[in-house]
């Protein structure tokens, strides 16, 4: 879709991802934990999963082909060395990013994983400060603060959702894993921002599209590649056999794993495309609170004290931080209004 579209058709699809970033980002992550608790123990296969559900882009793919086609217009590959080498790169810090967050959801619940994950935003918002030149604000400081309090809130908490015989020293492995998730992902969002905008054209639907189909190809051949030095593939059918809800629900929660988390890919890096890495920071953010709700509902968690006061922390940095975009865009419009008064 061109930067010249309509403003109601930008804004269907940027609703569009943040839909999909939402069934991925919370289904995703409680089929990943279903798959710990219940007996799974490759942190490279969990890995693996959260892009190897790349193949379902070839169905847009092939649409939008068979469209151009039909009108004959001309189709061709939009993607530059440039591009294919910056998308690759991407993808192997995709592939490091996701076995980082699983490695760190095998000893965590899911209440306390995305409460940590949460703290992308602020990672986010540095890394939007360095790489692509966002200014921070006294908000969004605030926002930094308060979610990093959060954090360390979490961390004194060592007790509570962990599975029988979990150690403290494996739980605290699990929270520094799953911040360093975070950091990473706070990095890589304003990376693929940085790298469209230095493409140098016009983005649209397949640009996007191809985009995401090769970084989510070099994330799944990056860990496909350490499933293959571990013999993960070879471990399938044996771990199938012993999971504890039975080898055909181990084989469906995989699949639908793999799905649910290339959703997420697909509407993380869409919404980056079709807006800002900040705005997929703050979705990211704003569904803590719904993926609390659902761990508490489906899984075996609690939610104590500790977790509703970081909870609130993540929330009133979330409010400061969108308080604070919200007054800078604000001031932007004022002052860009002035001069057409003057002029009058």
């Amino acid at each position: 879709m061109d930067q010249s579209s309509s403003k109601p058709v930008k804004t269907l699809l940027v609703l569009l991802n943040c839909i999909l970033m939402s069934i991925g980002q919370i289904g995703g992550s409680i089929l990943v934990r279903l798959y710990f608790l219940h007996g799974g123990k490759k942190q490279w296969l969990a890995a693996w999963l959260l892009s190897a559900g790349f193949p379902i882009l070839i169905i847009p793919l092939a649409i939008s082909y068979a469209q151009a086609r039909a009108k004959a217009r001309v189709t061709r590959l939009l993607i530059t060395p440039r591009l294919a080498a910056s998308s690759a790169f991407l993808g192997v810090l995709l592939g490091l990013d996701g076995y980082l967050y699983s490695f760190g959801l095998s000893y965590l619940p899911v209440s306390v994983s995305s409460l940590l994950g949460s703290t992308q935003l602020a990672f986010t918002a540095i890394f939007a400060f360095i790489v692509v030149k966002h200014k921070f604000t006294h908000y969004s400081i605030n926002a930094v603060v308060l979610m990093t309090f959060g954090s360390v809130v979490l961390g004194l908490h060592m007790s509570g959702d962990r599975p029988t015989g979990e150690s403290d020293g494996k739980y605290l492995l699990g929270f520094c894993m799953t911040l360093a998730a975070a950091a990473l992902h706070g990095f890589i969002m304003p990376a693929v921002e940085y790298t469209h905008l230095k493409a140098g054209m016009t983005i649209t639907f397949d640009l996007v599209m191809q985009v995401q189909f090769l970084v989510s190809m070099f994330s799944t051949l990056f860990c496909t590649v350490f499933m293959i030095i571990n013999n993960d593939f070879r471990a399938i059918p044996e771990e199938a056999r012993e999971f504890d809800l039975g080898e055909t629900k181990y084989y469906m929660i995989l699949v639908l794993a793999a799905i649910g988390m290339q959703l997420l890919i697909i509407g993380s890096l869409g919404l980056i495309f079709s807006s800002t890495s900040l705005l997929g920071g703050l979705v990211s953010s704003l569904l803590v609170p719904v993926q609390q709700i659902f761990a508490v509902i489906f899984l075996p968690e609690s939610f104590n004290a500790e977790k509703g006061m970081a909870l609130a922390m993540c929330l009133w940095g979330f409010a400061s931080y969108f308080y604070g975009e919200y007054k800078v865009s604000r001031e932007k419009l004022a002052a860009k209004q002035e001069p057409d008064q003057e002029s009058v």
